[in-house]
């Protein structure tokens, strides 16, 4: 079994995935493509061209990106263009296969999840580390529901009932990912002003500060908090998640969220800089301990039991 034979056995797993997961595979598809075209000696541009594909294309092909996977002919036809042999190309036509599956996600309706929000959820559901800052609101993957109701009624004042329920469950249904036997590692450094920032009522902050305590001592969660009197913190201006695919050649993933719309970046230069932000960050906030002791002491005397 050649080198690359052994590279794409170990993809072979992926296939066993009890839930669907077409973020990644789609992704994982990408590369290998990539690799076997770089394999051949061809460029890009060569084998768009030998394949009778746009450049866009192949690169869209490459890149995984995108609502649906690419279709099972123009992979066959770059396999066939590349050479790739019997065996590798049965991975990843399953691989292929597989991707075309729907995610638990995209069930939901297309208002809820436009594509760039489609693809975050994707890429949480496919990553072994998640790395997130927020200056506004608890972290998503760490919000209770009806910490959740409160941010989405405050984010959408004219949103029906209905709405703002299905946008509830789908946020809950997010969080689950945290239980899974295979959960990512979960890092969050969160602004103090985020505990202090009453949505819901006080009842619903202590209820979400008793969850952020309790997850945060889960071991692969790390929550830390960057206190109010930290004045020269190096934090970003908007919330940074940063996702991490551990061993499986794909790139690491920065989002950026705007109100209506986000942008992913994959350049190394470009997410090893917020790599860089978020590690300084994390040095300027307070350890996870005693992280642990200030939301526990913020949520007894700013938000007591009745």
């Amino acid at each position: 079994m050649s080198a690359e034979s052994h590279r794409i056995s170990r993809l072979e797993s992926y296939l066993d995935r009890p839930e669907p997961a077409p973020t990644l595979l789609k992704m994982l598809v990408g590369v290998q493509l990539a690799g076997f075209r770089e394999d051949a000696g061809l460029s890009q541009d060569q084998a768009a061209r030998a394949a009778g594909f746009s450049g866009a294309k192949l690169s869209r092909i490459e890149s995984g990106k995108g609502r649906r996977p690419p279709t099972e002919g123009d992979v066959r036809a770059l396999l066939d263009l590349y050479r790739t042999d019997a065996y590798e190309a049965s991975v990843l036509l399953k691989l292929l296969q597989r991707a075309g599956e729907p995610g638990w996600w995209q069930r939901y309706d297309k208002r809820l999840m436009p594509e760039w929000f489609d693809r975050l959820v994707g890429l949480q559901e496919a990553a072994a580390t998640i790395r997130t800052f927020e200056i506004q609101y608890v972290p998503g993957l760490l919000q209770t529901p009806a910490y959740a109701r409160a941010v989405v009624e405050r984010g959408l004042p004219n949103a029906s009932a209905g709405e703002v329920q299905r946008r509830v469950e789908l946020r809950t249904r997010r969080t689950e990912l945290l239980h899974r036997a295979d959960a990512p590692r979960l890092w969050a450094v969160v602004d103090e002003s985020v505990l202090l920032r009453v949505l819901g009522g006080k009842d619903v902050m202590r209820e979400q500060l008793a969850h952020l305590i309790a997850m945060a001592q889960r071991p692969h969660v790390t929550v830390q908090v960057v206190p109010l009197d930290v004045t020269n913190a190096s934090a970003p201006a908007i919330p940074v998640t940063y996702l991490r695919f551990g061993g499986l050649d794909l790139p690491d993933v920065v989002y950026l969220e705007h109100i209506r719309s986000a942008n992913f970046l994959e350049d190394r230069d470009e997410t090893e800089e917020y790599r860089l932000a978020l590690d300084r960050l994390a040095d300027e906030a307070l350890q996870p301990r005693a992280s642990l002791s200030l939301l526990r002491e913020t949520m007894e005397h700013r938000y007591p039991a009745p």
